[in-house]
């Protein structure tokens, strides 16, 4: 392992179209390899942002058909740089459930598909502003945590709505997590009351390099997304920040011996105690 790590996070629009999407995005990983980033990472629902029904089952497909995911292994292939796709929608392969995967990939620098993750945890909530999200209608939650070794550290893979479980980042970390990824979507409201202050939270509490890539602004889709991608430190300082919505890429440099200081000098996770539960 590698005790250094240059990164680059994109911050996307995403598009309503798959094509759309990847030309969106492929000039901004195109410049991230170019600042010399070596692990670049793209939002949640990277391949289409689409809330019509009808449209977007006419872009679903499967992992292996999707257009999105064979152009950005390529471009990863080419480039010679690891990619993590945020999320990408997805068929889930599931026999009598139609709803799709909401899945992570993260790929290498000869463009495999070394890891996928499905988003645990769905959002379904009716927001002080009227607005109501019901992602449990379209994408059927995963049933497991992932942890993948790269070059450098080993990556835990979460999306979006994962940030609020804090047990699921404990054992990510517990399971060897020296950084943890958190690709998301965030609405405007939740964004600015929370995304930061949740972000440091899950950075303090397991001593790992949290890296949040965002949609940002309004979407063709009416939907509006918060921005601010940020990388914070395992001691839960913010590293680096994208202070706005509009598309972009964020540099950062990853120290791990940094997580070994911020373990050293708070060893919870090795203070775990069996409990009873509330009754």
């Amino acid at each position: 392992m590698m005790a250094t790590l240059p990164i680059a996070l994109i911050q996307t629009r995403t598009p309503a179209s798959p094509a759309a999407a990847f030309a969106h995005v492929e000039p901004l990983i195109r410049d991230a390899a170019a600042g010399g980033a070596k692990l670049i990472l793209t939002p949640e629902a990277t391949n289409f942002l689409i809330k019509d029904p009808a449209a977007r089952a006419a872009a679903l497909t499967t992992q292996d058909r999707d257009a999105v995911i064979g152009n950005l292994r390529a471009l990863a292939q080419e480039l010679g740089v690891w990619l993590l796709i945020g999320s990408a929608i997805v068929k889930s392969g599931h026999e009598g459930d139609d709803r799709a995967a909401n899945r992570s990939l993260l790929i290498d620098d000869a463009g495999a598909v070394v890891a996928t993750y499905d988003k645990l945890h769905v959002y379904d909530v009716d927001l002080p502003t009227g607005e109501r999200w019901r992602e449990s209608a379209a994408i059927r939650p995963g049933d497991g945590a992932v942890v993948a070794d790269t070059p450098w550290a080993r990556l835990g893979l979460t999306i979006c709505y994962d940030i609020r479980f804090p047990h699921l980042y404990r054992a990510l970390a517990k399971a060897g997590a020296g950084m943890i990824s958190v690709p998301a979507a965030f609405t405007v409201p939740t964004g600015d009351a929370h995304w930061e202050t949740l972000l440091r939270a899950r950075a303090i509490e397991t001593g790992c390099w949290i890296l949040a890539p965002a949609q940002a602004g309004l979407h063709e889709d009416g939907r509006r997304t918060w921005g601010r991608s940020t990388v914070v430190g395992p001691w839960g300082e913010v590293v680096a920040k994208l202070d706005h919505d509009e598309p972009g890429v964020l540099f950062a440099m990853l120290d791990f011996d940094a997580v070994t200081r911020a373990r050293n000098a708070v060893p919870q996770l090795t203070h775990d105690r069996a409990f009873a539960e509330p009754a």
